[in-house]
C-alpha cells in the first residue's frame, strides 16, 4: 500500500482533488481508499472509508471543555494521534494499492502541531508522500507566489516524506498562468516584483527564491484544474515517479 497525504492552505481544493485521485486509480483498475482526518469538516465529495468524525465529535469537544470553535478544532486535531491504531485497523482491513489522506483544513494544525508528523510516521505504508496545493487564485502577484513557495517549503520540512507542489484552480487563472509559471524563473520574477509597492519586501521576496532555486528544495510546480482535469495527468505521473518508478503510468 502506498499512502498520499493530499495538503495545502484552506479552500486550495484539498478534497476535491483527493477525490479526483481516487476516481482516476479506479478507472485504472486499481483499489484506492480515502481517509478523511479533518474532524470538522461538514460536507465532502467523496465517499470515505476512513472517517476521523467517527471518533473525534467537535460539538462534544465544544461543550466537554467549554471551548468555542477555534479551541475545539485544536483539540480535536490533536486527539487525532491517540487514535492512530483504530485508523490503522481499518486500512488493514480495506487493504487498498493506494490510500488518499485528506488533511485537515487548516495545514498548521496539521503540519506544525505534533499530531501530524506524528500520524506520518506512524501509518504503516510501503511508501509515502505528499501533495501540496498552491491555492492559485491567491497566486496574483509575486509576492505571494514567493509566500506559497516558502510555506510549502516549510511544510515540506515539517512532514520530511517527498513532496509534489500543485497549483489549484488552473481553470480560475488561465489568463495569467503563464506569467505565474513564469515566475519559477527568476529573472522573470525580478521584472515583477520591481513593481510591487514596497521595495524592501520585493528585495526579500528576490532573496529567498534566489536561495530556495540555489538549493533545489523546490521542484517543479503542476497546475491543475479539479473541474477540468487539466494538468491531472502531469500530476498522476509525477506521483507515480516517487511512489513506484512510473511504472503505473498509462497515457
Amino acid at each position: 500500500m502506498d499512502s498520499i497525504f493530499i495538503t495545502g492552505t484552506a479552500g486550495s481544493g484539498k478534497s476535491l482533488l483527493t477525490s479526483r485521485l481516487c476516481q482516476w486509480y479506479k478507472d485504472n483498475n486499481f483499489f484506492p481508499a480515502i481517509v478523511n482526518l479533518d474532524p470538522a469538516v461538514s460536507n465532502l465529495p467523496y465517499e470515505v472509508d476512513v472517517d476521523i468524525r467517527n471518533y473525534i465529535n467537535v460539538n462534544e469537544i465544544m461543550e466537554e471543555y467549554d471551548l468555542g470553535p477555534n479551541g475545539a478544532i485544536i483539540m480535536a486535531n490533536d486527539i487525532i494521534a491517540t487514535k492512530i491504531n483504530e485508523i490503522q485497523d481499518e486500512i488493514d482491513e480495506i487493504n487498498p494499492d493506494y490510500l488518499l489522506i485528506d488533511t485537515p483544513g487548516q495545514i498548521e494544525l496539521f503540519a506544525y502541531r505534533a499530531s501530524g508528523p506524528f500520524i506520518i510516521s506512524n501509518l504503516e505504508s510501503e511508501n509515502k508522500m505528499a501533495v501540496f496545493l498552491m491555492d492559485g487564485v491567491l497566486l496574483s502577484n509575486p509576492t505571494n507566489f514567493v509566500s506559497l513557495s516558502l510555506l510549502s517549503i516549510s511544510i515540506n520540512l515539517r512532514l520530511n516524506i517527498p513532496q509534489i507542489n500543485t497549483i489549484t484552480k488552473r481553470d480560475l487563472i488561465i489568463e495569467k498562468l503563464e506569467k505565474i509559471m513564469n515566475w519559477t524563473n527568476i529573472s522573470y520574477l525580478d521584472d515583477d516584483l520591481f513593481f510591487e509597492k514596497s521595495p524592501e519586501y520585493s528585495l526579500l521576496s528576490l532573496d529567498i527564491m534566489k536561495y530556495i532555486r540555489k538549493t533545489g528544495i523546490m521542484q517543479e510546480i503542476i497546475p491543475v484544474s479539479n473541474i477540468t482535469s487539466s494538468g491531472m495527468i502531469e500530476l498522476f505521473a509525477s506521483i507515480s515517479r516517487i511512489l513506484n518508478q512510473g511504472e503505473e503510468v498509462k497515457y
